[in-house]
């Protein structure tokens, strides 16, 4: 092992198209179910569905000004609000100078965005909103944050595309170990299905194209896949040395043993087809934990059921771990919500251990038989003694994110 502070998982927090908290996060994807829907506001476009939130979705959490917020930041103070109640921290008893915030988001205020350039576009300058800055400027996830929980400890959002979720928990574990915080509120937070954003990833032939049948358009590993489905949701995580859960006689829901990242220095969108950076990122992870290889029984796979991304992942997953562990893909479920997508799958992975359970890849039948043999647990989920997972986050422009858990 490495010597350094164990990193405990001691609160959850999760608003995804299943639903607004963890619990119905875990039956949807523990069920197979799939999110994916018609979308209004995609009406009259090639793809004119998504994964969204269901509504109504009225937080109140500290805030009594909501509507000058982006959805992306009110996502992520809802799974905010949640993961600090279920860690029993307050922050009124808290010393806020040592907690950070890290949050991840690819995009940012995409729907503020637009509706304000349209506003200025068909309105003019004056029906702009002086907000629109604040609005959707990406970082203010973590400075929402922060000004609700009065976290005065470091706070940033990290932009790693898809990885971004997965990168602010190496953050965040890289900050408690270090002795910079005590507390680290860290997850990540998205809200992108707008118009122009589904739009551009259809023209770059991300999106699958599966009109006719929205339900079942995600299929991860899956021989027919073709995409993925654009979601948005927002999860968190609290994280605390271990010694301090302890001594405030908290159990922890699992340890964050140890994270990796690398880059593929390839291309702007398209993985690495050798999958050397994802690789070096994995192993990376397993090292900083102090884990072998054959150490992992399960992996929470990107898997966003695009038939490159899922070919270069399924190598990887073969060629790491031959001894064959169990492999799910929450996305065939929940769509992929981008930056956000990395903190929902490690709060799946961090239940995977608690639960004993692995949820199903929901579409998915069977693996592709073109792909590596891959223990990939489809149609109900599986009961499963989980000591210790890896989850992947992948993302454009190369990044490649690993994190590694294990039973506290």
């Amino acid at each position: 092992m490495t010597g350094r502070p164990a990193v405990a998982v001691t609160g959850l927090g999760a608003v995804t198209p299943a639903g607004t908290d963890v619990g119905a996060l875990w039956r949807a994807v523990c069920e197979g179910r799939s999110t994916a829907t018609r979308d209004p506001g995609l009406a009259g476009l090639p793809v004119d569905f998504s994964c969204r939130v269901p509504e109504p979705f009225e937080p109140t959490v500290g805030h009594r000004q909501l509507w000058r917020l982006d959805r992306f930041t009110t996502l992520a103070l809802a799974a905010a609000d949640e993961a600090v109640r279920d860690a029993g921290l307050s922050p009124a008893t808290w010393d806020g100078a040592r907690v950070g915030v890290v949050v991840g988001c690819g995009l940012g205020g995409a729907w503020a965005w637009e509706a304000q350039y349209r506003r200025l576009a068909e309105q003019g300058p004056e029906s702009v909103s002086p907000l629109v800055v604040p609005m959707v400027i990406p970082n203010m996830a973590a400075g929402e944050i922060a000004l609700v929980l009065g976290a005065r400890g470091p706070s940033v959002v990290t932009a790693t595309a898809c990885a971004s979720g997965a990168s602010a928990l190496a953050v965040a574990h890289g900050w408690l170990t270090q002795g910079l915080c005590d507390v680290v509120v860290a997850g990540g937070a998205e809200s992108g299905s707008t118009p122009l954003m589904v739009t551009g990833f259809h023209r770059a032939g991300a999106l699958s194209a599966r009109t006719a049948d929205p339900a079942a358009a995600s299929r991860p590993f899956a021989a027919d896949r073709d995409g993925f489905v654009m979601a948005e949701a927002a999860a968190v995580l609290v994280l605390e040395r271990a010694e301090d859960a302890r001594a405030r006689r908290v159990r922890p829901r699992a340890l964050l043993a140890g994270c990796g990242a690398a880059t593929d220095a390839y291309h702007p969108t398209a993985p690495d087809p050798t999958g050397r950076g994802a690789e070096a990122a994995v192993r990376a992870a397993l090292a900083t934990a102090g884990l072998a290889p054959d150490d992992i029984g399960h992996v929470n796979a990107h898997g966003t059921s695009t038939p490159q991304g899922d070919a270069v992942e399924a190598r990887l997953i073969a060629r790491v771990f031959p001894h064959g562990p169990s492999v799910t893909s929450a996305k065939g479920a929940l769509g992929h919500a981008l930056g956000a997508a990395g903190a929902v799958e490690a709060v799946l992975t961090v239940l995977s251990l608690r639960q004993g359970t692995v949820p199903p890849t929901a579409n998915t039948d069977a693996p592709d038989p073109a792909l590596p043999d891959l223990d990939l647990v489809v149609k109900a989920p599986r009961t499963q003694d989980v000591v210790a997972a890896v989850s992947h986050s992948f993302g454009f422009g190369g990044h490649n994110v690993c994190l590694a858990f294990t039973r506290p």
